[in-house]
């Protein structure tokens, strides 16, 4: 344990650094991260659990930052460890700085997650501990981690703080901390005009335990952390009270603590005396960027201790490895992403059902292959029939982590986020089901996982207006639009940000989930449909509908081809049968026809050229089918072309009769096709 005035001062170095970080920007939010220096500098200096020679450490204890805006915290306090230099701190929010304006998930520097979002990390945090939990219950000890997470009262406001907390105490976390930086400030107002409930008699109604301390006094600080280290079967809590701008004075000597005015500007800008601040707190004003000597001491100090503690804990780990070797060879391949073989050829489905069901067939097979494969429903099991999976294993619970199957409640946003906290804390394969109007709830999360390339399983199903009679707010239009625009942005790594599957039979169902088995780098959307659909035509050449399926992993392919064709039909999922239909059709009009389909254009956009060119020939009318918004086939189909999709919400009727009613039927793709080659 350390002095306590030698703690101060390290706080207080902390707050110079991250102060001075956002006056050098003439950008950033200084006054939570210099209220929040005392906290994460108890936590880091006397509690937290790394290997300071392997950050990716599988063991190691995980801290989540909620509040993105208080990175300059984050980053000083790294800095104490050797994770940052004092130039990365000046180049702080600049272009390929390693410190950008919200913290961006790199693990080696320390970085657990990507933040902004508030209200976003410390969900992530819960996932985590559900995964720290199923792991633990599957290889023992050597996953005995303990989740911290940081919030403030934006993240306690935005309505996933509800679902976080809720299930959290639902399932007895207890080895989750996390700490409420209660300082009642907000970017324009103070927290109590926007809000008055009891944020403590809330997380003590959802089961945790609670615990009020003063958040700037280091021991009130320790005494809390080792409560909540030694609190059974809750999740903790700890509402610490502290300073906006802590340490923050004008150039007469003026206070400019606990100001609106302090939290997103430069202190200057707010009025204060940088300088004045520096001063106070022992620092040098003209350079300002250095760690203290003193609290350059202890915290080689406390690194040498962990490697201590690393050295004597890997000499355990490698007996533990020599005692359980089959369990160590699943360790290693779970956190590897390592998926074991599945013999895809083998699943039998049944024809010409629904993509939902062929799905459920898949999940039965996985459940039953991949151990570390957590699912969850929001509510939905029995209809997105993730059920498949549910069959095979049992749901997860507060006294047993045996099984495999999370049932979160109705909460798709805040069950996106659990399983990003899954994926980030590695070693489970997390995956979530809900319908695909739905998805609207999740886009943040989405959109998240893809920012930080995380292998997450995104099942919705009941994917277009045929969910008839429940009607348009149930029937996605513009879902698909905006899930594939996902597909057409590049992510940091230059690959397309997401895989986004929309299997056009059963055979192709298998072959999408194959696709996102296999796929460890970013995020898969997988779009089922409600009702049965017709399974495509076995090209001759092939001897399986699986191997000619395998063609979808080029993102499209040809499904029927006649030699010349008059028109190339394009669709996605439950459509294509369609087109097949119609194609019969015209072929007695003696037209002739090349119906693709399409389950990703990302993937078919990567695709060779020649390969593409052959797939859709230059210099041949297109035609595309889509349940959802014609600019889905925009890109395949061109402006030369024709695309019958919808312009309005659905209708409440049985699927077939709004098939007829909105043109999606073999007759009027043929009546539509003629018309558009007759006016060559």
């Amino acid at each position: 344990m350390n002095d306590n005035k030698l703690m101060l001062k390290a706080a207080d170095n902390i707050r110079i650094l991250a102060a001075s970080m956002v006056e050098r920007a003439k950008s950033g939010h200084p006054g939570g991260a210099m209220g929040g220096a005392d906290f994460i500098n108890v936590l880091f200096s006397e509690f937290l659990i790394f290997d300071p020679k392997n950050p990716e450490w599988e063991g190691r204890d995980r801290f989540f930052l909620d509040p993105g805006h208080m990175s300059p915290m984050l980053y000083s306090q790294l800095a104490m460890i050797g994770k940052y230099s004092m130039e990365d701190l000046k180049d702080f929010r600049q272009w390929g700085s390693v410190t950008p304006g919200h913290p961006e998930r790199d693990v080696k520097r320390g970085v657990e997650n990507t933040s902004g979002p508030l209200g976003q990390g410390h969900t992530y945090a819960v996932g985590a501990a559900i995964a720290a939990k199923f792991l633990q219950q599957r290889l023992g000890w050597v996953m005995s981690q303990t989740i911290y997470a940081y919030v403030s009262d934006g993240g306690i406001q935005e309505e996933v703080s509800q679902g976080a907390g809720r299930i959290a105490g639902h399932l007895g976390l207890d080895n989750l901390i996390m700490f409420y930086d209660a300082n009642n400030i907000q970017l324009s107002t103070t927290v109590e005009e926007v809000n008055s409930e009891d944020i403590a008699m809330k997380y003590k109604a959802w089961g945790w335990h609670v615990i009020d301390i003063d958040g700037n006094d280091t021991e009130e600080i320790r005494s809390a952390l080792r409560e909540a280290k030694a609190t059974a079967c809750k999740p903790v809590l700890i509402i610490g009270h502290t300073v906006m701008g802590k340490g923050a004075y004008g150039n007469n000597g003026e206070s400019f603590e606990n100001l609106v005015s302090t939290h997103g500007q430069p202190l200057t800008a707010a009025g204060a005396c940088i300088k004045k601040t520096i001063e106070n707190m022992g620092g040098n004003p003209e350079d300002p960027f250095v760690i203290f000597p003193e609290v350059k001491a202890m915290y080689d100090a406390r690194l040498s201790h962990l490697n201590e503690l690393m050295s004597k804990r890997r000499d355990e780990e490698l007996k533990w490895k020599a005692d359980h070797q089959e369990l160590a060879a699943k360790m290693a391949d779970w956190f590897s992403n390592e998926v074991p073989h599945i013999d895809w050829a083998a699943i039998q489905q049944k024809p010409d059902q629904a993509t939902r069901a062929a799905s459920a067939t898949v999940l039965g097979v996985l459940a039953g292959k991949v151990e570390n494969m957590i699912v969850a429903s929001a509510d939905l099991s029995n209809s997105d029939k993730t059920d498949g999976f549910l069959k095979k294993t049992k749901m997860l619970t507060r006294d047993d982590f045996s099984g495999a199957f999370l049932q979160p409640g109705v909460c798709e946003f805040t069950m996106a986020c659990l399983c990003i906290g899954m994926a980030l804390h590695g070693g489970v394969i997390p995956t979530c089901g809900t319908f695909f109007v739905f998805s609207d709830y999740m886009k943040p999360a989405i959109r998240m996982a893809a920012l930080m390339e995380l292998p997450v399983k995104f099942i919705w199903t009941h994917d277009a207006f045929r969910v008839g009679e429940d009607g348009p707010t149930h029937e996605p239009v513009e879902q698909e639009a905006q899930i594939r625009l996902m597909e057409k942005l590049q992510n940091h790594s230059g690959g397309n940000s997401m895989l986004v599957l929309r299997p056009a039979d059963v055979y192709e169902t298998t072959v999408a989930w194959q696709m996102a088995m296999e796929n460890t780098k970013t995020p898969t959307g997988l779009i089922f449909s409600r009702q049965n659909i017709k399974d495509l035509p076995l090209n001759s050449s092939f001897e399986s509908h699986y191997q000619q399926s395998l063609q979808a992993k080029r993102g499209a392919y040809i499904v029927m081809k006649d030699e010349n064709p008059d028109v190339v039909m394009v669709a996605t999922g439950s459509e294509v049968s369609t087109l097949v239909a119609g194609a019969e059709l015209l072929r007695k009009d003696s037209k002739k026809v090349q119906i693709v389909s399409v389950p990703s254009e990302g993937v078919f956009s990567i695709q060779e050229k020649a390969y593409r060119d052959q797939v859709l020939p230059k210099g041949i009318k297109r035609f595309g089918l889509t349940a959802g918004l014609p600019v889905n086939l925009l890109g395949l189909v061109g402006e030369n072309g024709m695309i019958w999709g919808l312009n309005s919400f659905g209708f409440s009727a049985p699927y077939k009769v709004l098939d007829e009613k909105l043109g999606f039927t073999a007759e009027h793709v043929r009546e539509l096709v003629l018309k558009m080659l007759n006016k060559q």
